[in-house]
């Protein structure tokens, strides 16, 4: 499987309760009116600016191998290599919502609109990670319907940059996966553009590979552990 994938914008477009959860808002807290319409032009706005589009292609655990090592800046031990070496599909992949978008919230910036571009931002960020979860969705049904993965097992993405997957691995992946073809370019400091894109590998397999703890040494330093998030939607799908 190696597929470049055009989706609509409506498809992956957030709602306002996933804007303003960008903000640090959570989904229970009272808004005022001012706010709640800052996040609806938001997400009318990712309608207008998003171009999503991703790429995915399949590739062994050996060949993986490769890409996971980069250039030898991993931490040891990592919760990845574990969980790849025991899966049943991977997938390399890569998506963006376009440069259009992020220009438009530059704008904002730039002229001073704070409160617009943040939510903006937030949109775009969120609406990203929609566009990856759909991606990871079509993998999971093409796996499921070459049966090639049970029912019982599940998918979950990781990126470099986080779980102990060092950035410069990004290096290899973009040789392999090529997201080029699709727009995504990346700097000497592996940072991607357009920023509002993410990479990494899909893996498939039973749902024990997934339950790790995030007790791992360098999983001190990490602010987020959005991992927890992560596993447990693996998990429930």
């Amino acid at each position: 499987m190696r597929e470049i994938i055009e989706i609509l914008a409506t498809d992956i477009t957030p709602s306002v309760k996933q804007v303003l959860r960008g903000q640090g808002i959570p989904s229970s807290a009272r808004v005022n009116a001012t706010t709640a319409e800052l996040a609806l032009k938001a997400a009318s706005g990712f309608v207008k600016l998003a171009s999503p589009c991703g790429i995915i292609a399949e590739i062994s655990r050996d060949d993986f191998m490769s890409v996971f090592e980069g250039e030898g800046d991993n931490a040891e031990p990592t919760p990845l290599a574990n969980v790849f070496s025991s899966a049943n599909s991977l997938a390399l992949f890569a998506v963006t919502i376009g440069e259009t978008i992020c220009k438009e919230i530059r704008r904002l910036f730039d002229c001073t609109d704070y409160a617009q571009g943040a939510m903006l931002d937030s949109a775009a960020s969120e609406g990203t990670q929609l566009l990856a979860d759909e991606i990871e969705t079509r993998f999971r049904r093409y796996l499921l319907k070459s049966e090639r993965l049970d029912p019982s097992q599940t998918t979950m993405q990781f990126s470099p940059g986080y779980c102990v997957w060092h950035i410069t691995a990004q290096r290899r992946l973009f040789e392999i996966l090529d997201p080029r073809q699709i727009g995504i370019n990346l700097s000497d400091s592996c940072l991607m553009q357009p920023l509002k894109s993410i990479s990494g590998v899909l893996v498939a397999g039973k749902r024990d590979i997934f339950d790790f703890e995030d007790n791992y040494e360098v999983c001190g330093d990490c602010r987020s552990h959005s991992c927890r998030e992560r596993k447990a939607i693996a998990q429930n799908r």
